[in-house]
């Protein structure tokens, strides 16, 4: 292989990888967010917030992103309620529309991680918490979230990571983040291994950097985690 070609191609994807980071930050944290809120109406109890939660869930987890990506991009703009609206300025553009893609597959994922960090928690210790006087709000803050969120972390960060890698079909609208500057380089080269190896090991070092740093939040927020790993906490062997 060329490697004054590699190193000149890795420069370029870098320039990629600023854009890379903010649709993944942004569609995960907006992502977090409106997950939350159908994990709350998944667990209200209330036929008219659970069902339009589970048929959202239904949808997006049951179609591929890259349609998803192709029907806001595509799709949206065949309404004319939507080319008159106000929101017709943002859903013009690929970033946006492929953020709004990002984002609205991530909650469809993350609810149902979270979902599953709260179901997680024993309904015994809730009830023991309404014996102390507890009030709804603080035994979700007190009890509920703080266990949850050790539960739901492992599977929370790697939908983190698929994430990350995902942004790489924002290319297909135009997006030239890493995978569309790849797309780019190879057409004017003809070089398609030497510039997807490139890209590959830039993905791949940001996702052990993801991982490294979920694993890191996982050890502070287990305390039994921190004692395996630390020798003085280990019990004496038995003589």
């Amino acid at each position: 292989m060329d490697i004054d070609f590699l190193a000149q191609t890795l420069l370029q994807l870098l320039s990629g990888v600023p854009l890379l980071l903010q649709l993944a930050f942004l569609s995960i944290a907006a992502g977090a967010i409106f997950a939350a809120l159908l994990a709350l109406m998944r667990l209200s109890g209330n036929p008219a917030l659970d069902y339009p939660a589970r048929g959202y869930v239904f949808v997006f987890r049951g179609t591929p992103l890259l349609v998803q990506i192709f029907l806001i991009y595509y799709g949206l703009g065949q309404f004319p309620e939507v080319r008159e609206s106000l929101a017709w300025p943002l859903l013009r553009q690929p970033y946006w529309c492929a953020l709004l893609a990002l984002t609205l597959n991530t909650a469809a994922y993350s609810s149902e991680i979270i979902r599953g960090g709260i179901l997680s928690v024993s309904f015994g210790q809730i009830e023991a918490a309404r014996a102390c006087g507890m009030s709804r709000w603080l035994i979700f803050r007190r009890i509920i979230v703080p266990q949850g969120l050790r539960v739901a972390l492992p599977a929370y960060g790697n939908e983190i990571i698929l994430m990350t890698r995902s942004t790489a079909l924002a290319s297909v609208i135009t997006l030239m983040e890493v995978t569309g500057i790849a797309s780019k380089i190879i057409s004017e080269t003809f070089r398609a291994v030497e510039v997807f190896i490139c890209a590959g090991l830039i993905y791949l070092v940001l996702n052990f950097a993801i991982s490294r740093a979920v694993a890191l939040l996982e050890r502070r927020l287990s305390p039994q985690a921190r004692e395996l790993s630390d020798p003085t906490h280990l019990p004496e062997p038995a003589r």
